[in-house]
């Protein structure tokens, strides 16, 4: 579905709070929307904002189409081959400006925020036939100019760092307001340019796009903000990160902006920094990873990374254990397939993994310290973890909260 009717279902269904009276996009907008319940505000700097639209793992899989126990495994199971389908024209397309970042609702999210900041970005490249689409936090510089954290060696660093050595510019384009699942897909760590062939299959339907004066060819969307990568750089930052700690300041790329084109009333859409709309899209697209690489150790059954983890950080990991050593290969192979975790528990198939009580009888009733608990010293961490030492790395804990083999009995809980 289309952002709008996405906004509209969510209406529907009773799951969106609309806001009629101006707000401020300077800390006001954050603060109301800091609930984490779709928020739809109809007069930012005169413009409509949508907020928290995909904040819960309920309304992500609304976008979906799919149920909450299903995720992981149908995210898995879908490979990025779809189609893409060039479009001449596009909704997006009914109004062409000069670029001004002014003119957009832009937050400044927190007092100790450096500027605005475009947090629900999708920039877009293409180059050497490769299309290539990712998040990027883009920090307000003047009317045309963002500064974005590019993160090494992601593709879109790579592509400007080849652009560069070629003696040319990146043509980019920032697409704003896209379908839901279209957003989600970008997400998700999938092959160096097939997002959009994955946005497809997961639509199920061939994904349109349409090109840019640059060359550039985005989806269907709110608003696009055209323009490319040179190589001048600025200071971005400090930005509120998943942990809502604030990040370090950094030497990043400039993003010279060249137009602008929208819908007529184009409905604006921003990620709160470290709401739970930014933890799921930074997180879940992992759990497919995950659930995968565990797959092929041992039966997994499913795999969820916990909201108090940041969706980030810890993992419960669902297993029918088959032997005593099943537990700790789940364990290694999470760890490799999602460098950033910290911690990983794994349950058995009677222990709920989205009800945290659960996980936790688990550990009450099933654990021994000294036998079920795997610690991994002096391994790469991640810069996002403030307690991870200056040099990158962190301490990983793995624990096992499986039924002993042959006690299984033991452990039968009494139903009402």
């Amino acid at each position: 579905m289309s952002f709008r009717s996405f906004i509209d279902q969510l209406k529907t269904d009773g799951n969106l709070i609309e806001v009629q009276e101006p707000v401020s996009p300077e800390y006001g907008a954050a603060r109301i929307a800091g609930n984490e319940k779709p928020h739809l505000f109809h007069n930012i700097s005169g413009c409509r904002v949508a907020v928290n639209l995909l904040s819960s793992r309920v309304a992500l899989c609304t976008a979906l189409g799919i149920d909450r126990e299903d995720m992981a495994g149908h995210l898995a199971s879908v490979e990025p081959d779809g189609e893409i389908r060039l479009v001449a024209d596009s909704p997006t397309k009914e109004i062409r400006s000069k670029p001004d970042l002014s003119k957009l609702p832009v937050f400044t999210y927190f007092k100790n925020d450096p500027a605005p900041y475009i947090t629900a970005g999708v920039l877009v490249t293409e180059m050497d036939g490769i299309m290539n689409a990712s998040i990027h936090r883009m920090m307000v510089i003047g009317k045309d100019k963002l500064a974005a954290r590019l993160v090494a060696p992601r593709h879109t660093y790579l592509m400007r760092k080849k652009a560069l050595e070629r003696g040319e510019k990146l043509p980019v384009a920032i697409a704003i307001g896209l379908d839901p699942a279209v957003l989600f897909a970008i997400c998700t760590r999938v092959p160096e340019g097939t997002e959009f062939r994955y946005a497809s299959a997961l639509l199920g339907m061939p994904l349109e796009v349409f090109e840019c004066d640059n060359g550039v060819r985005v989806p269907h969307c709110e608003i696009v903000l055209e323009g490319y990568i040179g190589e001048e750089t600025a200071d971005e930052g400090p930005f509120v990160d998943i942990t809502g700690t604030y990040d370090r300041v950094r030497s990043e790329p400039l993003i010279h902006l060249t137009g602008m084109i929208h819908r007529a009333d184009p409905v604006y859409h921003a990620i709160i920094p470290s709401g739970g709309e930014h933890k799921l899209l930074m997180g879940v697209p992992y759990e497919p990873r995950i659930l995968s690489a565990v797959n092929g150790v041992s039966d997994a059954r499913n795999v969820v990374l916990t909201e108090g983890g940041c969706c980030y950080f810890d993992a419960v990991v669902q297993i029918k254990k088959q032997t005593e050593g099943d537990a700790k290969n789940a364990m290694l192979a999470a760890f490799a397939a999602h460098p950033s975790l910290k911690n990983v528990v794994v349950v058995d198939p009677d222990i709920n993994i989205y009800d945290p009580h659960d996980v936790e009888f688990a550990i009450a009733t099933r654990v021994l310290g000294d036998r079920d608990v795997l610690m991994i010293t002096n391994v790469r961490g991640s810069s996002l973890d403030p307690i991870s030492a200056p040099d990158g790395t962190t301490t990983k804990i793995g624990i096992d909260a499986t039924m002993p083999l042959g006690r299984e009995e033991e452990f039968v809980r009494v139903m009402a």
